[in-house]
């Protein structure tokens, strides 16, 4: 009986030890698909540069949202070309932009100097912002951070190099309007994420955006604005998406490569969701901007 005894114990222990590996090996394999999608995202968004006068039009507005003023130290996660750090800078503010793709901070500087502007840009993740905790009184994105695949992990970086007392502004896309319908039609095309990866357009609900700030601010507020996409027809914006927005980019490559007919299905797709907010060689995107005080 003693040696029957033993031999359970050491079966549980062996057991316990393998759920332990497999729960390891499955936290291990999160991490990898984690890791593989951030590379994945840096190289798909590499010739966004092409958009920035579009993107450009909408800094004034969570600029002025965020009540960013001269002397202000101001971070911009996933800067992007610097669209909104620079149009900061040029009102006064110290501005230092952080982004995944190294073409967009090298158009960020080429932009500083073109604009002769003082602004530091690097290379750098959302989820692990390299500066210290307290180091920026405002700290904002516009349709940047979303695509950090961890929101949790997200804002907690951006509030942890926020003053106490200073703002956290962002600019997003709500789920139910176009921009937000795109990319859950792109979404139904595109293989799954992996594991813990949050779609974009979650940060365009209030509800979740209040969940994820949590007891960590004050002063919570939303309003919406609207950019206007200049086009010709819905085909020439699908065309133009297609080829200079990174997940679309990705996705239709993809497609084209190995199913040609669905390619076809997702084109006509994107032109009659498109049509719905097309109006005088333009479509309407509508975003939402949210700012909070960091307790």
């Amino acid at each position: 009986m003693h040696r029957l005894r033993c031999n359970a114990g050491g079966g549980a222990r062996r057991g316990a030890i393998g759920r332990r590996r497999l729960a390891s090996t499955g936290r291990e394999h999160t991490v990898d698909g984690i890791e593989q999608f951030k590379a994945n995202q840096k190289v798909a968004w590499a010739n966004f540069a092409l958009l920035e006068n579009l993107t450009g039009t909408t800094a004034p507005h969570l600029l002025r949202f965020a009540g960013i003023r001269a002397g202000a130290k101001v971070l911009d996660v996933a800067c992007g070309t610097g669209v909104v750090a620079l149009t900061a800078a040029r009102a006064g503010a110290t501005v230092h932009g952080i982004d995944l793709t190294p073409e967009l901070i090298e158009r960020a500087r080429e932009n500083a100097a073109l604009m002769r502007l003082e602004a530091s840009f690097q290379e750098g993740d959302a989820e692990s912002l390299q500066f210290p905790a307290a180091a920026f009184d405002v700290v904002v994105s516009q349709f940047g951070h979303i695509f950090a695949p961890r929101p949790d992990v997200a804002i907690t970086e951006m509030l942890r190099v926020l003053k106490p007392g200073g703002t956290v502004a962002f600019a997003t896309w709500p789920p139910e309007l176009f921009v937000g319908r795109w990319f859950a039609l792109l979404g139904r095309y595109a293989p799954p994420p992996p594991p813990g990866v949050s779609p974009p357009s979650q940060w365009g609900d209030p509800n979740i955006i209040r969940e994820r700030l949590g007891s960590a601010v004050r002063d919570l507020t939303f309003t919406r604005n609207t950019m206007y996409f200049p086009t010709l027809s819905p085909q020439h914006y699908r065309v133009q998406m297609a080829e200079n927005f990174g997940p679309a980019k990705k996705l239709f490559e993809n497609l084209n490569a190995t199913d040609p007919a669905k390619a076809e299905t997702l084109k006509s797709e994107i032109d009659a969701l498109a049509q719905v907010y097309f109006e005088d060689n333009r479509i309407r995107q509508d975003f939402l901007l949210t700012r909070a005080l960091k307790i």
